[in-house]
């Protein structure tokens, strides 16, 4: 099993150009790998998406049903994808225990877990950049996207990109995403977040019930939240930053996982803004396809209880 890891870990299972391959990018505790989705016929500008997973921190795999759909509508677009692990903080039980109890131990103990992810997010981006020519990606053409706890991890790497912070340190510096697409995300911020430096053109996708990653904010009372896409939103307008804002009204946390049923939506967002014509878009639509489910009345701690 070792000996097969490490083979994993030093080769790509297969060929530039030839599907799928699967690399090493980072050793914690244990190997974080990235699956590569190759097109048959690519982009001629060799772009190329980031697609993390959902899961709440506590579930979910790079290769998940929704993670293989992903990679095949946008390989059938020619962009290559890219799917990575990051670490499930809220699989460790005794670290998650060490926070404490109450509104605070919530918290210190969401504030560890995003951090890690944002880390490995940023590890798995750095790996890209650095095997760009091995990847056939363009490094200026790089677009994040994820769903849920993915959306959370890919929109926090580009607040602390844009703020210096060490989670993102181990991108190159000056780099940044094309652009970013958050499905159902949010930003863990002492206070409203601002940013230093411009953020990544970013197009939000929520729904205004969301009630697991919070539409507006959570917890309420606290300073230190999640902040959510309506908020971002209005951040990034106000600042004259291009942003596009995509409301699902009366709908919950199932947008997270519609990455798949607005892939023309996700491809004409990156299209404006890798033509430079993105600038600011308020929208309230609704889809056959997207209607309330059970996810739409759960909130957070019924998530975890």
């Amino acid at each position: 099993m070792k000996r097969n890891l490490l083979l994993v870990c030093l080769l790509p299972m297969l060929a530039f150009g030839q599907g799928k391959s699967t690399h090493c990018f980072a050793e914690r505790d244990s190997s974080l790998l990235l699956d590569v989705w190759q097109p048959e016929v690519r982009r001629a500008d060799s772009a190329c998406v980031v697609a993390l997973f959902g899961g709440g921190f506590v579930a979910g795999e790079r290769d998940n049903e929704l993670q293989t759909s992903i990679a095949r509508l946008l390989t059938a677009k020619g962009f290559v994808v890219v799917s990575p692990d990051y670490r499930l903080g809220l699989k460790d039980s005794a670290k998650v225990a060490s926070f404490g109890k109450g509104l605070g131990g919530l918290q210190r103990m969401f504030q560890w877990t995003i951090d890690i992810a944002t880390e490995d997010c940023a590890a798995a981006v750095a790996y890209v950049l650095a095997h760009a020519d091995e990847l056939g990606v363009n490094p200026r053409r790089v677009v994040l996207t994820g769903s849920s706890a993915g959306a959370i991890t890919v929109a926090q790497l580009d607040w602390c990109r844009a703020n210096g912070l060490q989670q993102a340190s181990s991108l190159p510096e000056g780099w940044m995403p094309a652009a970013v697409v958050p499905y159902a995300g949010a930003v863990m911020s002492k206070g409203k977040p601002r940013y230093a430096t411009p953020p990544a053109p970013t197009m939000f996708l929520h729904g205004t019930k969301d009630k697991i990653v919070a539409y507006k904010r959570f917890p309420p009372v606290l300073s230190h939240a999640l902040y959510g896409a309506s908020t971002l939103f209005k951040t990034m307008k106000k600042a004259g930053h291009p942003v596009w804002m995509v409301r699902y009204k009366g709908i919950g946390h199932e947008v997270a996982s519609f990455l798949p049923g607005s892939v023309d939506l996700f491809c004409g967002f990156v299209e404006q803004v890798f033509s430079g014509r993105v600038t600011t878009l308020d929208a309230t639509m609704s889809d056959s396809r997207l209607r309330p489910t059970e996810w739409t009345n759960m909130n957070v701690f019924d998530l975890y209880k």
